[in-house]
C-alpha cells in the first residue's frame, strides 16, 4: 500500500509561496531531521542555534526526500533539485502548518501547563484513537518550530488532533495557539516552573492563560480546580471571551470530579464523575499527578463527543514517555533493583510527584529506596527555598 499524500507540489507552493526547482513529488510526510527522514518526506532545511539544515540537503535528497525546502539566499549553492525555494524556511513551515489546520475538520485540543503536558497529550491520543484517526504532537514538540511541524504533519483525514504548547517566557503561547485554533484548551496546572523568568507564579498563570487567545469561537477552557491559580485562570478565560469553562479535580465543585482512587506502584484505578456520568478506569501509570491529568483527559474526551468507556479502556495502555517515570529492572550482584527514570526535567512539582511514586514503590525486607536528585534550574531567587522544601 502506498503512503497517503500529505501535500501535493501545488499545495506546497500555494501554502508557502515558494518556487519549485526540479522534479518535486507528492510529499507523504514532513521532516526537519535527516536522521529520522522517511522516503517521500518534504525536508525543511531549518537554521537553528547549533546547525543549519541546508548542510544536510544532499543527504535528505539521497534518502528519498520528495523535496527540500530551502532559503532563497542559499538556493544557488544547491543542486538543481527537487527544491522548493522560499524566503524563510521556518516561516514556510509555519505557513504549511496553518494550511494543514485550515483544511482540517478534526476536533482539536491544545494542552499547556507547568507540568504534565506531554503525558496528558499522550493520554488524549490513546483515549481518542478508538473513535477515529488521532494525530498528536511527537515527543515534546511544543515550541516555535515544534508546533508548526506537528500541524503540518496532520493528515487531512484525521478526526482528532492533540497539540502540546509550551513556553519559557511571556508572549510565547499566543502565536502558537493562534496557529492551532483548538476547540478545547487544557491547562494541566500552574506551578513554580521557569519562575526565574517571571515576577511570581501569578505571571506564570497569565502566560499559560494565553492559550485562550487562540480558542475557537464557542470553545471550552478546561481548568484544574484544585490548583491555587484556578480563580485567576478562570477570570482570564472569561475576560478573553471564553463562554464555557469546565473544571476537573478532587474539589466537590469540579465538573469532572475524582470520586475514588487506589494508587498502586505500577498503575492507578479511579472512579470519576464526568458531568454526571460515572466512569471507572485503570491508568497504566502510577502517581496521583497522573490521576489528576487523567481527569483533564476525560474532560477533553467528553467535550469532543468521544466515548468515555472506550477512552477508559484505552488509558490502561498508557505508559510513561522516556525520562518521565519509566521503570527499569536492573540485575545486580545478589539481587535486582528498580530504576525509576525521571531524568527528563526537574522542577518542584515534578520532583514532588516523583518522590511520591518512589515512596509507594515496594522494596524487599532489606531493600532501600534511594532518591538521586539533581539541581532544579530556572527558579531564580527562590531556588534555595524550593530545594530545601524537598528535604
Amino acid at each position: 500500500m502506498s503512503a497517503r499524500i500529505l501535500f501535493t507540489p501545488a499545495e506546497l507552493m500555494a501554502a508557502t509561496g515558494g518556487q519549485v526547482r526540479g522534479d518535486v513529488r507528492d510529499a507523504t510526510g514532513i521532516s526537519i531531521d535527516t536522521r529520522t527522514l522517511a522516503p517521500g518526506d518534504a525536508f525543511f532545511a531549518i537554521t537553528g542555534e547549533n546547525s543549519d539544515g541546508h548542510a544536510y540537503v544532499d543527504r535528505a535528497l539521497a534518502g528519498g526526500a520528495a523535496v527540500a525546502v530551502v532559503a532563497a539566499d542559499k538556493a544557488e549553492q544547491m543542486a538543481d533539485g527537487p527544491l522548493l525555494v522560499v524566503p524563510d524556511v521556518l516561516a514556510a513551515l509555519t505557513d504549511l502548518g496553518r494550511a494543514a489546520r485550515a483544511r482540517s475538520t478534526a476536533g482539536i485540543i491544545a494542552v499547556t501547563g507547568s507540568v504534565g503536558k506531554t503525558t496528558t497529550k499522550e493520554a488524549l491520543r490513546l483515549a481518542l484513537s478508538p473513535e477515529g484517526e488521532t494525530h498528536a504532537s511527537a515527543a515534546s514538540y511544543n515550541n516555535h518550530w515544534g508546533v508548526p511541524l506537528s500541524l503540518a504533519r496532520m493528515p487531512r483525514e484525521a478526526r482528532f488532533g492533540v497539540f502540546e504548547i509550551g513556553m519559557n517566557h511571556p508572549g510565547e503561547i499566543t502565536p502558537l495557539v493562534r496557529m492551532v485554533r483548538p476547540q478545547v484548551a487544557i491547562i494541566t496546572t500552574v506551578e513554580a516552573v521557569h519562575i526565574a523568568q517571571f515576577a511570581g507564579i501569578e505571571e506564570i498563570a497569565d502566560a499559560k492563560a494565553e492559550i485562550f487567545d487562540g480558542l475557537e469561537p464557542g470553545g471550552t477552557a478546561v481548568l484544574n480546580r484544585d490548583n491555587g491559580q484556578f480563580e485567576r485562570l478562570a477570570a482570564s478565560a472569561r475576560s478573553k471571551g471564553v463562554g464555557r469553562i469546565v473544571t476537573f479535580g478532587a474539589d466537590p465543585a469540579s465538573d469532572v470530579r475524582l470520586v475514588e482512587v487506589a494508587l498502586d506502584p505500577r498503575c492507578s484505578v479511579l472512579v470519576a464523575d464526568v458531568m454526571g456520568t460515572k466512569v471507572t478506569l485503570k491508568i497504566g501509570m502510577p502517581g496521583r499527578h497522573i490521576v489528576q491529568n487523567a481527569l483533564a483527559v476525560l474532560a477533553g474526551v467528553h467535550l469532543l463527543g468521544a466515548d468515555l468507556a472506550l477512552a477508559g479502556l484505552a488509558l490502561a495502555r498508557l505508559r510513561p514517555p522516556p525520562g518521565r517515570g519509566v521503570a527499569l529492572e536492573l540485575a545486580l550482584a545478589g539481587g535486582t533493583a528498580t530504576l525509576l527514570d525521571e531524568s527528563y526535567n526537574a522542577n518542584p512539582a515534578s520532583m514532588r510527584a516523583a518522590i511520591d511514586v518512589l515512596s509507594r514503590t515496594p522494596v524487599g525486607p532489606r531493600g532501600r529506596r534511594i532518591a538521586v536528585l539533581g539541581d532544579m534550574l530556572e527558579l531564580g531567587s527562590e531556588g534555595e527555598t524550593h530545594h530545601r522544601e524537598l528535604a
